[in-house]
């Protein structure tokens, strides 16, 4: 039989689901069939991203309150899930939280609190999620990790935009992810179990690009000479989740333009 897209009867786990690109994502997801529950702190953002609009499939669409950045929220919402599904097929760890900026000003809070954000959370997710995919026999992982963990910033990009730069402890801390996934697609191969980075390039938000100097100097970097659009990213998360990626594990599938191959 020929394994296709379709997300039929999955059960989908996104942190962050409601944000810029999340929310690309969902739909995504949901338009392939799948049952999607976001994670995150605020309802309310949750409620006023997935508006109308979005009605042919907000009955697939679900919001559960997570914090990623505890232990304790993960373990909960993992555990709502599987008693009200009856399993969890992916989980998708999109979600991060940050704060400073300046590589070299920046305080020890500030790169810990960054690297928690970026890295730690997606480690706990992987952790409890591990329990229910060994029940079911099967599962998939999707972190998100970005292009400045595979390069280092062009940082002539951002000498008339500071305001932009890209601080030091995410680049870190994207990389880390990339390894993390390595490892525990090695580590959790046996229990058929696959674990794959999706890399983001420059998918800029819409307040972002109001600055259209900034927009064009990033879009003069990539081989297409445009930046990203949040549904240019959503069909990789819908390949991964579907049983068309059974046999695809490790792996980090970058989709940034061309960015990374200049």
């Amino acid at each position: 039989m020929i394994k296709t897209f379709n997300l039929d009867n999955k059960v989908i786990l996104i942190s962050g689901g409601y944000g810029f690109l999340g929310h690309a994502i969902t739909l995504s997801l949901c338009h392939h069939g799948a049952k999607v529950y976001v994670l995150g702190r605020s309802e309310e953002k949750f409620k006023n991203t997935f508006a109308a609009k979005d009605s042919i499939v907000n009955s697939n669409i679900n919001f559960l309150k997570c914090d990623i950045s505890t232990t304790e929220s993960i373990k909960q919402a993992f555990q709502t899930i599987d008693d009200k599904e009856g399993k969890i097929d992916v989980l998708i760890n999109n979600a991060f939280y940050s704060r400073g900026q300046s590589p070299e000003q920046m305080s020890d809070d500030d790169w810990s609190y960054g690297i928690d954000g970026s890295l730690n959370s997606v480690f706990r997710g992987i952790r409890e999620i591990i329990p229910y995919f060994k029940k079911n026999g099967s599962g998939k992982i999707l972190n998100v990790s970005s292009m400045y963990g595979v390069v280092a910033p062009q940082f002539e990009v951002y000498d008339e935009y500071p305001e932009f730069l890209n601080p030091p402890h995410y680049g870190a801390a994207k990389a880390g992810v990339i390894q993390i996934t390595k490892y525990y697609a090695s580590y959790l191969g046996k229990y058929n179990i696959n674990v794959n980075t999706i890399t983001p390039g420059p998918f800029p938000s819409d307040k972002v690009k109001e600055n259209k100097g900034f927009i064009k100097a990033l879009a003069e970097k990539t081989c297409l000479g445009r930046v990203g659009l949040p549904e240019d990213l959503a069909g990789c998360f819908v390949f991964l989740a579907s049983n068309a990626a059974d046999y695809i594990t490790g792996q980090n599938f970058v989709i940034d333009g061309g960015w990374t191959a200049k």
